[in-house]
């Protein structure tokens, strides 16, 4: 299974868009997850005509987003069970915040956003796959996109825009 990880977008308030590369590669997936922070529900409507997409609402999303997604969402995918949330606060820190959201739901990977900065990183035991920001650099030194492969194994990859 190919999964197509984005976070972060801003979609239409501090982009236009995506880059035409993601959506290339969204059509050679089976799905995409998106940890939060799409901006406005236009843009989660035009990834679903395109895909299966799973998101959870972020803290820069509308009101209407954030009363259509749940701030925390699991994922069967094969044998693994992954984690969706958007994340909060200083980048400091995050991940044990995030790893305690989770406590008791066995998850092999929790999917975030919110720095914008990309992680791949394996921590007590669970991957933390954080894709960046396609459209905003803002705190990060490039943008990205993430892509997770899941078969026997699982594999992340950060894919530099």
């Amino acid at each position: 299974m190919r999964i197509i990880v984005l976070s972060d977008t801003h979609v239409p308030r501090m982009a236009k868009d995506i880059p035409k590369a993601v959506y290339e590669e969204i059509k050679k997936a089976d799905m995409v997850l998106h940890a939060g922070d799409f901006a406005e529900i236009s843009f989660l409507e035009k990834l679903r005509k395109l895909k299966k997409t799973v998101g959870v609402y972020g803290n820069m999303d509308s009101r209407e987003l954030s009363s259509a997604l749940k701030a925390k969402e699991i994922i069967e995918a094969g044998k693994f069970r992954i984690g969706l949330i958007h994340g909060w606060g200083a980048s400091e820190g995050l991940t044990d915040r995030i790893l305690g959201e989770f406590k008791g739901d066995k998850v092999d990977c929790i999917i975030f956003g919110h720095s914008h900065h990309p992680l791949n990183e394996t921590i007590k035991k669970v991957l933390f796959f954080n894709p960046g920001s396609p459209t905003d650099k803002m705190f990060a030194p490039y943008n990205s996109y993430g892509i997770l492969e899941v078969d026997e194994k699982m594999t992340a990859e950060i894919v530099k825009l």
